[in-house]
């Protein structure tokens, strides 16, 4: 993959692309080192396991170095921090950037405690974070910016679910990517996938996504992924994980029977995400250029 800075692609090369960056993370296996909270880090394997991709997960100091060292992506979630993964995603981070690793954060309920705030803009300042994958609220504390957060879940107030929010969201996202020298997802009822120039609108998914833990977590593990094969297109490899996980959340609602519930959906969700290939992601994809 090469990267492409042309403004306002056609339909058909936005689709190519997310097939392109689909097969290559399923024909070259990259290995990603998730840093990830306990509550959802066997759904973050197997989530990454099922795109095509290997995950090995390690939190303790004395071990990321080395694991890291090995893998072709580091994915940095902060939903249950510890002065144990604080220390050891900074050790992480430190050997991923010396190996020029992409580098995924999760600002997992920034603006719900000082601590994840602050730890978020740490990782964000002292690393080469390559991707910033959140919802509103988060991304907006990260920012600098007034948001109320609902612990782990964006506030109504900020999410994107009409088309009238998207040009606000759009701008928000590209000024963000610049100051923060790196592309961002911006994941909700609309998703926003944007870097300092450009902005995609994509509109994949299903509402039961935000009914089960960990849909979140497992969409910044698969960005690991993707991110790995993003060869200086971060944004394009960025959109290819958001439609891939979106694409997925409907195919799995669409499975669903009357006396399924959210257990089922979690299983359908899983093995979407195992089935979809990149020619099924070109026909789904539901998305748009829109800065």
């Amino acid at each position: 993959m090469t990267a492409n800075n042309s403004a306002y692609q056609t339909a058909s090369e936005i689709t190519e692309s997310i097939k392109a960056f689909a097969d290559d993370v399923r024909a070259t296996t990259p290995l990603v080192h998730c840093i990830t909270n306990y509550v959802t880090v066997e759904s973050c394997a197997n989530a990454v396991l099922a795109v095509g991709a290997s995950p090995i997960m390690s939190d303790e100091p004395a071990d990321v170095v080395d694991i890291t060292s090995i893998c072709n992506a580091l994915v940095l979630n902060i939903g249950t921090l510890n002065m144990q993964t604080i220390a050891g995603m900074k050790a992480a981070g430190a050997r991923a950037a010396e190996l020029e690793h992409a580098i995924v954060l999760d600002p997992v309920g920034a603006g719900a405690s000082a601590l994840r705030t602050q730890t978020a803009g740490e990782l964000l300042d002292s690393l080469p974070v390559a991707l910033v994958r959140g919802n509103m609220s988060e991304v907006k504390a990260l920012a600098g910016q007034a948001a109320a957060t609902q612990g782990v879940d964006v506030n109504p107030a900020d999410a994107v679910t009409s088309e009238e929010d998207i040009a606000e969201a759009a701008a928000f996202a590209c000024d963000f990517a610049a100051k923060a020298n790196c592309a961002v997802a911006i994941t909700g009822p609309i998703d926003i996938v944007a870097d300092a120039n450009r902005a995609f609108a994509v509109r994949n998914g299903s509402a039961l996504q935000g009914r089960i833990t960990g849909s979140g977590c497992m969409l910044s593990a698969i960005t690991g992924a993707y991110m790995a094969r993003a060869n200086g297109n971060a944004v394009e490899a960025a959109l290819a994980a958001v439609v891939h996980m979106g694409a997925a959340g409907q195919a799995a609602q669409a499975r669903m029977k009357e006396g399924d519930g959210t257990g089922s959906f979690h299983t359908y969700l899983m093995d979407a995400l195992s089935l979809l290939e990149g020619d099924d992601l070109a026909k789904a994809a539901l998305v748009e250029e829109v800065r």
